[in-house]
């Protein structure tokens, strides 16, 4: 439909605040686990679950959310998707035990799932491709905003007042966005039935594999950072993983898949995805590694510590624009290959960590971490959206956001175990840790040097098989 550039404006702020807010959530989310581990008189274990419970939920529900809102509307997937989450986080700040607190955390992320998987999709449906990734790197600010003002927002919460105003602050500001999005969006009011004929008609066998194979692969965690249950880990893991497989495999073939089959057979948007899995992956070992170098082995404080590691959002924040700009104005498949090399320079920066605490050659890694995956994600979004037809921007934005999910699990779960597979006996980094913890963080930076030149390989691929593909085509005409 035609819409004005201030529409789109609007539209844009409105997705973009509610991206802050739900990635505010989930980043002061962490920082509250001991008050809410003290507050419920459960254990630090039991209270990592809080946040594990979300990060399964919404990557179970992501792909569904998106091929009900190409089906019926993404707008009205996305705004219930926001009253959903007020919700959630409503019934979080007010639970009194641990159970309501964890039902409350499963309702919240099922509105995230349904925001998270409509608001690409939307993008790609009232921004052309000319000022798409600008439109996405804007909304990737705003992710970054939250993620940086998460635990200093959180923080000043939980000193001031209690934990429980980490969720209850969503309410208001929620209800607002809420108002905002319904002027707005554009709401298309489903036929009679329309909802229920989706609903019976969806492929329910592929969504339950898929989600046994999304908790197995999560749970699998537990027993991969346990040294004596190696091997039970690693067997829950694969069957997470056959279990995943199987459910895509089964979803191809249904009546009513929940992917539509032409994205399947899509390599240039299959590659996109594939690309940021392993770009999600390779962050997230300094996102885990770092706190045990730079504060057990390093004395660094706490405080000062999170000051270092907020370099590279700072540094994602500021070059973000920029990267969506040159994006909508440079070749994309060029970017994408800059952002891969910067990242992989960055991962061997860690890898050279000295065994003497000095900040110049600690910071460098970690800025140009940051300017790596910003000049990435900007242009890789764009060629991701732009692969398929509007029609199926939902489901591709869901799966766009699947894969980010995933990398960011496969890596969390695996970064530690790597870590304290090569350190026998040891349950604890400190100082006294020496060579042996430096050796061993450098293997896992290097093998994350070693799956950052797997992407940088995949992306120039990519850019040939693009350059032969303009190629036929202008020799065709």
């Amino acid at each position: 439909m035609e819409m004005s550039q201030a529409q789109r404006v609007k539209i844009l702020i409105v997705l973009g605040m509610m991206s802050l807010l739900t990635a505010l959530s989930g980043s002061s989310t962490n920082l509250a686990m001991p008050r809410i581990s003290e507050d419920l008189m459960i254990s630090s274990s039991a209270a990592t679950w809080i946040v594990s419970i979300g990060l399964i939920t919404t990557a179970v529900l992501l792909v569904m959310f998106g091929h009900i809102g190409d089906l019926v509307s993404k707008n009205l997937v996305f705004l219930i998707g926001e009253v959903v989450f007020i919700v959630g986080s409503l019934l979080t700040g007010i639970a009194p035990t641990y159970l309501t607190i964890m039902a409350g955390r499963v309702v919240q992320a099922v509105g995230s799932a349904m925001i998270m998987a409509n608001s690409m999709g939307i993008i790609s449906q009232y921004f052309p491709d000319a000022n798409r990734a600008e439109a996405l790197a804007v909304i990737s600010m705003f992710v970054s905003l939250g993620s940086i003002s998460g635990p200093a927002f959180g923080g000043i919460l939980i000193t001031w007042a209690s934990w429980r105003w980490i969720y209850l602050f969503n309410v208001p500001v929620g209800i607002l966005i809420v108002l905002a999005g319904m002027r707005l969006l554009p709401l298309r009011r489903p036929a009679h039935g329309e909802i229920r004929r989706v609903w019976q008609q969806a492929n329910w066998t592929g969504q339950n594999l898929f989600t046994g194979g999304m908790i197995l692969m999560f749970a699998s965690g537990y027993w991969l950072q346990q040294p004596t249950q190696l091997w039970l880990g690693a067997g829950i893991l694969a069957g997470g993983i056959l279990l995943t497989i199987l459910a895509f495999i089964q979803d191809q073939r249904s009546r009513s898949p929940w992917i539509a089959p032409s994205i399947m057979h899509n390599p240039d948007y299959l590659i996109s995805v594939s690309v940021l899995l392993i770009v999600m992956l390779v962050n997230s070992v300094s996102n885990i590694l770092l706190p045990f170098y730079l504060q057990s082995y390093g004395g660094i404080s706490a405080f000062a510590s999170g000051l270092l590691m907020m370099l590279q959002s700072v540094t994602m924040l500021m070059i973000t624009p920029f990267a969506g700009w040159l994006a909508d104005h440079w070749n994309r498949y060029y970017l994408t290959i800059l952002g891969l090399f910067v990242l992989i320079i960055s991962q061997i920066g860690y890898a050279s960590y000295p065994a003497k605490i000095s900040m110049a050659p600690i910071i460098w890694p970690i800025v140009a971490n940051g300017a790596g995956m910003a000049l990435f994600l900007s242009p890789n979004n764009a060629l991701t959206m732009g692969a398929v037809d509007s029609s199926l921007s939902g489901v591709a934005g869901s799966m766009n956001s699947l894969a980010r999910t995933i990398g960011l699990t496969i890596g969390i779960s695996f970064d530690a175990t790597l870590l304290f597979a090569q350190l026998p006996g040891v349950t604890r980094i400190s100082s006294q840790s020496g060579e042996p913890f430096l050796h061993a963080l450098a293997t896992v930076f290097w093998l994350a040097t070693l799956v950052s030149v797997v992407g940088l390989v995949i992306v120039v691929f990519r850019s040939i098989r693009s350059r032969k593909q303009t190629k036929t085509l202008t020799n065709n005409k």
